[in-house]
């Protein structure tokens, strides 16, 4: 399993469909729908995301949701290409399809799914091939930095890394379970992340045969930053996606330029950096200026992250996206690609939200 797509429910369509475009330099997909009731579909890379909002055509799902949260990600789709085998395990488990399998455009199988709490996961048959891609080290849609300010269709961005889902105290150890049996996800790394002033407990599930990441994080603290989130979208959801980038340095600048508002990093986070050994970084002085968090496993040996936040895209402080650049290394002969969250900055980045939350006032 793999990540298909994120489908959006928003007030405004057009509205974000502009935002995507201008500030992620995302691009329409022509080849889509024009049916209004069908969500409108913008691409960038591998990354598929869906808009719909119940303004011009009465949707009773999207203004269902948007009664009870605020504007976010509904829908995390899964692809699949052993479609009849995950039906099976569903029904062995007794989840039942929201509705029946449909057809896309191109002939492939879909239907959905209730999720955890509100969400629900679309669930879209794919080729082998398809599946094959994504697990490629260079997705077909990169290309060399060099070539990046020849085109405006550029891909800044290319695949979804990982999607995070907060449950309320509590939830985390039957939500975990509950992804694990429907899904057959498996439990990857567990983070217990604090300060003197909060807390999180986070624990990633992965796929074992695809590149699907599931982080869910719960809050130990009342006024964890989990928390804050729980209390603006009223109840479990997607607090952050992160999209991975090839070159995150030249990604970020671009985005800045866009006016894209991201986390601010304060000097001292790079002070720090000096006090660790074997950074696989020569030069970090970019990464610095665009305010990027650096991270790499002991030796320096496989690899480095590279990994920023933008600040809540919403009128509320619930939802925002994560930039993320996995490097690569040779490793017996084999090209592979930076793994984990970023243990050491997993702290930095809890700081930094919560240094926002003080100035929501959120957190005193």
């Amino acid at each position: 399993m793999h990540f298909h797509h994120l489908h959006f429910y928003v007030r405004d369509v057009a509205f974000w469909r502009d935002w995507f475009i201008h500030k992620l330099a995302f691009q329409p997909d022509f080849g889509s729908s024009t049916n209004a009731q069908q969500p409108l579909v913008i691409k960038q890379g591998a990354i598929e995301i869906w808009l719909s909002d119940a303004v011009d055509v009465p949707k009773p799902a999207v203004s269902h949701y948007l009664h009870s949260h605020p504007p976010g990600v509904a829908d995390i789709g899964f692809a699949t290409d052993q479609f009849d085998r995950l039906l099976n395990r569903l029904h062995r488990y007794g989840v039942k399809p929201i509705s029946g399998v449909t057809h896309t455009a191109n002939g492939q199988r879909q239907c959905q799914v209730q999720g955890w709490a509100d969400l629900r996961h679309t669930l879209v048959e794919v080729s082998s091939q398809w599946a094959t891609a994504r697990q490629m080290i260079e997705p077909p849609a990169y290309e060399e930095p060099h070539l990046r300010q020849k085109t405006a269709q550029t891909s800044w961005l290319d695949t979804i890394d990982h999607v995070v889902i907060n449950v309320p105290q509590g939830e985390l150890a039957t939500a975990s379970a509950w992804y694990q049996q429907v899904f057959g996800l498996e439990i990857g790394q567990r983070f217990d992340i604090h300060t003197a002033r909060s807390g999180l407990r986070s624990q990633v599930l992965i796929h074992p045969e695809g590149t699907l990441q599931l982080p869910i994080n719960e809050p130990t603290s009342a006024n964890s930053q989990i928390q804050e989130f729980l209390a603006h979208n009223r109840g479990a959801g997607v607090q952050h996606v992160a999209l991975h980038s090839q070159d995150a340095v030249s990604a970020i600048a671009h985005f800045r330029q866009q006016g894209l508002t991201l986390i601010h990093v304060p000097s001292t986070y790079y002070e720090g950096l000096q006090l660790r050994p074997d950074c696989p970084l020569a030069d970090t002085s970019a990464a610095s200026r665009q305010q990027l968090l650096i991270d790499w496993a002991e030796g320096g040996q496989q690899g480095s992250l590279l990994q920023t936040f933008t600040q809540p895209i919403f009128t509320e402080p619930t939802f925002f996206f994560e930039i993320i650049e996995r490097s690569t290394y040779p490793e017996q002969g084999q090209l592979k690609r930076a793994k984990g969250f970023g243990e050491g900055n997993f702290q930095a980045l809890f700081e930094a939200i919560e240094r926002a939350q003080v100035e929501r006032g959120s957190l005193s």
